[in-house]
C-alpha cells in the first residue's frame, strides 16, 4: 500500500505514464554487486559475471553471500543497481581530490575509489557517528589506501576545505521515495510535506557544500526519490544561485532524462538523469552534475599555528618498531606521510589538516603499537597482494581463521604473515612454532561458507 497522497501527487505529474509506474511498487526489485577494480584480477569472484548493469562498468545484477570469501576478501561489494550510476557519473580522475559528502554505508565511496586507482585523496564523511563505524569497515575491506574518513557536519567541513575539492558527491538525504519497494519501512515516513523540508534541508546542505567546491570542480546531486521538489528544483535553485552548468548525462536505454517543466522550465535540467523502477531494472534514482565556473579561489586565512601539519610525528621507539615490520613484511612499499592518533599508525595519502575535525580514520590503518612491539593492522592486510613471508591456506584453515581460532602449519620461519586464501589476502596471522595466532578482527568473525 503506497502512502496517502503519493499517488494522487504521480497522477498528476505523470499523466498516462502514471499507471505502469504506480504498477511497478508491486514488483520484486533487483539485487546488484560490484567487482572491486583496486584488486588482482577483480574478476576472479565465484559470481555470475553475465548481467552487467548498464554504463556502470564493474557492476553486475546478482546477490552476494556475506560468507563468502570474494566478500570477506573486499572483492566485490553488494549495492542496488541504480544507485550503481551515481559512481559512474561521478567517475573521479586518478589524483584528484575528492569528496563524499553524505558517504555511509559506503557503496558510493568504493565505486569512486575505484576509479580513483589508489591516487589522490578520498574524504568520505558521514554525520552519523553509528553510520559512519559501517563506512570505516566498507572502506577497510575495499583495500582503499587513499580515504580519509570524517564523521562531521558540512558545515564545519567547509571551514576547513574552502575550495579545496576537485569533485564533491553529494547523496543528499531525502524523502526515499525510490526506495518504498525496496525498504517499505520508508513508506511510514513519507507525508506530502515532507518532499519539501527535505528539500529545504538539501539547500541547507549544498550551501555548505559550495564552499568546498574549487572553480572549475564538478558537483554530483544524486537523491533516491522521485520528488520534484528535491530533484529539478534543486537543480534549478542551484542554477539561479550558483554560477553552476549542468553538465549532460548521457543515457541508455531505460533511462530518463530530467523534466524541466517540473521546476522553472530551464531546458538545462533535460540534461539531469532520472531512473523509474518501470523503466529501468533497478529503484528509482535521480542524478545531476555540474560544473563551477572558473574563477578565483577565495581560500581561508590561516595562523601560523593551523599551517603548521598537525599530526604527532613518531617517536624512535615507534619509528624502530614500525621499520622492522616494514622491512620484514614491505620491503617495496612505500607510504606517504605517516601519523599516529593514539597510538594507532596511519598513513595519508596528502598531508591534510584534520585538527578541530572529528575523524574516524585519518588515513590508512597501518597498524597499533603496543608494548615493545608493532601489531599490523587488518586494513593493511586487504591492501596487500603479496609479502615476504605469506601462507596459502587451505579451506579448514581459513574456516578457523574467520571464526578466529588458532591453527597449526608446517610453515617455516616465525612472526608475521599474510594470510592467502583462493589467491585472496584476508589478514594477518603471528606463528610461534606451529600455531599461527589469530587476529582476525573480533568483531568481524563469522562462520565461513567456503561451498564455492
Amino acid at each position: 500500500m503506497l502512502p496517502e497522497g503519493f499517488t494522487e501527487k504521480y497522477q498528476q505529474l505523470l499523466g498516462a505514464e502514471a499507471e505502469p509506474f504506480l504498477a511497478s511498487f508491486q514488483n520484486q526489485g533487483y539485487k546488484g554487486f560490484r567487482i572491486n577494480p583496486l584488486k588482482p584480477n577483480p574478476q576472479a569472484v565465484n559470481l555470475d559475471l553475465t548481467q552487467p548493469v548498464p554504463m556502470t562498468q564493474w557492476g553486475y545484477y546478482g546477490a552476494v553471500n556475506g560468507r563468502q570469501v570474494d566478500h570477506q576478501a573486499g572483492y566485490v561489494y553488494s549495492q542496488e543497481p541504480s544507485a550503481m550510476l551515481v559512481g559512474a557519473v561521478a567517475a573521479p580522475k586518478p589524483g584528484e581530490r575528492v569528496l563524499d559528502l553524505c558517504a555511509a554505508p559506503g557503496g558510493k565511496t568504493t565505486h569512486l575509489a575505484g576509479f580513483m586507482q589508489q591516487q589522490g585523496l578520498l574524504v568520505a564523511n558521514e554525520i552519523m557517528p553509528k553510520r559512519a563505524k559501517i563506512l570505516a569497515e566498507n572502506v577497510e575491506r575495499f583495500g582503499i589506501e587513499n580515504a580519509v574518513i570524517t564523521n562531521e557536519t558540512p558545515a564545519r567541513l567547509a571551514k576547513k576545505f574552502v575550495g579545496y575539492f576537485d569533485r564533491i558527491l553529494v547523496d543528499a538525504p531525502c524523502s526515499g521515495e525510490g526506495m518504498f519497494r525496496k525498504d517499505p519501512g520508508a513508506k511510514q515516513y513519507w507525508t506530502p510535506d515532507y518532499p519539501a523540508a527535505c528539500a529545504q534541508r538539501q539547500r541547507e546542505i549544498l550551501t555548505e557544500t559550495l564552499k568546498m567546491l574549487r572553480p572549475g570542480g564538478e558537483l554530483i546531486y544524486s537523491t533516491c526519490t522521485f520528488s520534484p521538489e528535491e530533484d529539478e528544483q534543486i537543480i534549478a535553485w542551484l542554477l539561479q544561485q550558483y554560477p553552476l552548468s549542468v553538465v549532460p548525462i548521457a543515457r541508455q536505454a531505460g533511462m530518463s532524462a530530467g523534466r524541466p517543466e517540473w521546476a522553472d522550465g530551464n531546458p538545462e535540467l533535460a540534461g539531469t538523469l532520472r531512473l523509474f523502477p518501470h523503466l529501468f531494472n533497478g529503484e528509482g534514482h535521480f542524478m545531476a552534475k555540474l560544473r563551477l565556473a572558473d574563477g578565483p579561489v577565495v581560500a581561508a586565512n590561516k595562523t601560523k599555528k593551523q599551517r603548521k601539519h598537525a599530526a604527532p610525528a613518531l617517536t624512535k621507539e615507534q619509528q624502530s618498531l614500525w621499520q622492522d615490520f616494514a622491512k620484514t613484511m614491505l620491503p617495496t612499499t612505500s607510504f606517504g606521510h605517516l601519523l599516529v592518533h593514539r597510538d594507532h599508525l596511519f598513513a595519508q595519502p596528502l598531508a591534510v589538516e584534520l585538527k578541530g575535525l572529528k575523524v574516524v580514520r585519518p588515513g590508512l590503518p597501518l597498524g597499533e603499537f603496543k608494548r615493545n612491539r608493532f601489531e599490523p593492522a587488518y586494513a593493511l592486510a586487504l591492501t596487500l597482494t603479496a609479502a615476504p613471508q605469506q601462507l596459502d591456506l587451505t579451506t579448514a584453515q581459513y574456516v578457523k581463521y574467520v571464526h578466529g581460532e588458532t591453527f597449526t602449519t608446517d610453515a617455516a620461519g616465525k612472526g608475521w604473515y599474510l594470510l592467502r586464501y583462493q589467491n585472496k589476502s584476508v589478514g594477518f596471522g603471528k606463528l610461534t612454532g606451529t600455531t599461527m595466532k589469530n587476529f582476525f578482527p573480533k568483531g568481524l568473525r563469522f562462520v565461513a561458507d567456503v561451498a564455492e
